[in-house]
């Protein structure tokens, strides 16, 4: 007759613990991390690789994305990584919304990767994230395909749509992302390497540390960071000579971006007249590329000679250099 009472105290010691447990156990994170491998079928590059923090602050949620490009082309499309940071006001928890990445069945996730196996597929973002679920570190993946990226009545999946909803409000506060840039960019010979305001995030960038969010990808974001780090030269354009009179005073024509995409490099030679004031009064190509050409027209017509060069006849050379073809067989003719 007593073991009623001794149970019924065991159980009330037990409730608080138990509700404690069960409470810490519905819990939402408080941080994760999302990997996004987005592909289109135009380029190079074709892959772009995004990684997002996200984690409790003192007023809400702050927020890293990390974006890492590979390169298109050496001469004019090196491998790229951009920053950009933010923080917004709401907890993860009311981030997350209704949905508790902890508590998606697996099955389901499985079944939403698998609803689209022999759709014909011209972009896709494949999204990793990676939270942390009690003791329990989880990997949720989904596949945002390009009808669900561009058709209203795409039928996302449940999964699919909540993934891309949260995509939506980090991106919102961070500005553009690799969906909202120019489709071919050529990079300025100026721009160096963003810097993240966490070197401890560059550290785990560059060991890879996040390069498990992005299993199956062609590219690994510690090979990126690193070979976005690497300063490429820039090209190069020079007076080689004037003759017989040099100018006072000229400017050099910058280097045409066509040039740049179609590996035109080379040498542009030139015959002008020089006018009383010692200004260029006419200009006959003698030999270079096509696509030279009109810089170099533009630039000499800013060109000053002294007065004793006047109406004398000038024979001038500038040579075009990119300083990034990697072999000879990619070279484009010269003249």
């Amino acid at each position: 007759m007593r073991i009623v009472p001794i149970l019924s105290a065991i159980l009330c010691l037990a409730c608080p613990a138990l509700a404690q447990e069960r409470g810490s156990a519905t819990e939402k994170p408080a941080q994760f991390l999302i990997g996004i491998h987005t592909f289109f079928d135009f380029g190079p590059p074709f892959d772009f690789y995004e990684i997002l923090i996200v984690h409790s602050a003192e007023n809400g949620v702050s927020i890293e994305r990390m974006t890492l490009t590979p390169a298109g082309d050496v001469c004019f499309s090196p491998a790229k990584y951009e920053t950009a940071t933010s923080s917004l006001t709401e907890t993860v928890p009311e981030l997350l919304g209704k949905t508790d990445p902890c508590k998606i069945p697996e099955k389901e996730l499985l079944h939403e990767r698998k609803r689209c196996r022999k759709c014909m597929v011209f972009s896709e973002a494949k999204v990793t994230m990676q939270v942390q679920c009690g003791n329990q570190t989880r990997i949720i993946r989904s596949d945002i395909l390009d009808r669900d990226m561009f058709d209203p009545a795409g039928q996302t999946p449940e999964h699919t749509s909540w993934t891309m909803q949260l995509l939506e409000s980090l991106n919102k506060s961070l500005g553009p992302r690799v969906m909202d840039k120019p489709m071919f960019e050529i990079a300025k010979a100026e721009e160096v390497p963003d810097k993240s305001s966490d070197p401890e995030i560059l550290r785990q960038l560059e060991t890879g540390k996040y390069d498990g969010l992005f299993q199956g990808a062609p590219d690994k974001p510690s090979d990126l960071y690193r070979a976005a780090r690497k300063r490429q030269p820039p090209p190069n354009v020079k007076l080689l000579n004037s003759l017989p009179i040099a100018p006072e005073s000229f400017q050099l024509p910058g280097y045409p971006p066509l040039a740049r995409v179609t590996h035109t490099e080379g040498t542009v030679s030139v015959r002008i007249e020089v006018d009383a004031n010692g200004a260029v009064t006419n200009l006959v190509f003698e030999s270079g590329h096509p696509l030279l050409r009109a810089a170099v027209q533009d630039s000499i017509g800013h060109w000053k000679f002294p007065k004793n060069a006047a109406s004398q006849q000038v024979g001038a050379t500038i040579q075009f250099t990119l300083n990034c073809l990697p072999s000879a067989e990619q070279k484009s003719p010269t003249n």
